[in-house]
């Protein structure tokens, strides 16, 4: 039996916040580390101090100031699975295999969608639903064991936000994003791990805005960050948990770490 951990975390800029990288894998030594908005062209990425922990292994799609995903484990990795799923170029998606396990690992950095939840008045709302309709075609298809991790854009729950009835015409927690959400869900079965181990309607948050003077006291957080898997996988889980205090480290991104166990 192998025992597997995996931690998915929005950076916001991985040369900005080195840092406090460092010091979660330092605490938490996770297997993998899925990072989004790295924010980096690919030559430019940060190897010193994941090849100085360990993390030898690393896979990036990389952009200029903008979007840009990796992985990055101290355990072997096989396969380049990007996919373009707006046909514009932009870095949201890297996946992998586990060399060991022959386990898929994908990771996805879904837009956010801008601030008008109307594909007419809003292109990048509409582009974001249209994101999450490619999504579904393709995880309809897979077969293999598969695990999805990122920042997907998304609040599913009324307990996922600080306040259902204020965010439902909100960007990332309107009704027609989370029927996208329900839909892609179905496609493979997807088992949501955060639910799984921190059942609704607990709490479960993973982003603050930055506009708030002390996130921790006004609490308005979201969840945006998910890890699912497939159905025979998700069997195999051990736990889930949110990296909350990383929200208080020095120069923090507005999103934390999530983390996942599994006894493959």
């Amino acid at each position: 039996m192998a025992r597997l951990k995996i931690a998915s975390w929005n950076i916001n800029s991985v040369r900005a916040r080195i840092g406090i990288v460092e010091r979660f894998l330092i605490e938490h030594a996770p297997d993998v580390l899925c990072l989004q908005e790295t924010k980096v062209i690919n030559g430019d990425f940060p190897h010193e101090m994941f090849e100085r922990l360990g993390y030898v292994h690393r896979y990036l799609n990389g952009q200029r100031m903008h979007h840009g995903v990796a992985v990055i484990s101290r355990i072997p990795l096989v396969e380049d699975r990007r996919h373009d799923w707006q046909d514009n170029g932009e870095a949201r998606h890297i996946g992998v295999r586990l060399a060991d396990t022959g386990v898929l690992l994908e990771n996805v950095y879904v837009p956010a969608g801008g601030d008008i939840p109307d594909p007419i008045l809003n292109p990048k709302f509409g582009q974001k639903l249209a994101y999450y309709d490619r999504m579904t075609d393709w995880s309809a298809k897979l077969r293999d064991p598969t695990i999805i991790v990122g920042d997907m854009n998304v609040a599913p729950l009324p307990s996922d936000v600080w306040n259902h009835k204020a965010l439902l015409d909100v960007v990332s927690h309107t009704p027609i994003e989370v029927e996208k959400m329900e839909r892609l869900m179905a496609s493979h079965g997807w088992v949501d791990l955060g639910r799984k181990f921190i059942e609704a309607p607990a709490r479960l948050y993973t982003w603050w805005s930055y506009r708030a003077k002390d996130w921790a006291a006004s609490d308005r957080g979201r969840r945006l960050d998910h890890i699912w898997a497939s159905p025979d996988l998700a069997a195999t889980a051990t736990s889930f948990a949110v990296a909350e205090g990383a929200r208080s480290w020095e120069r923090p991104s507005d999103h934390v770490p999530i983390i996942a166990e599994f006894d493959l």
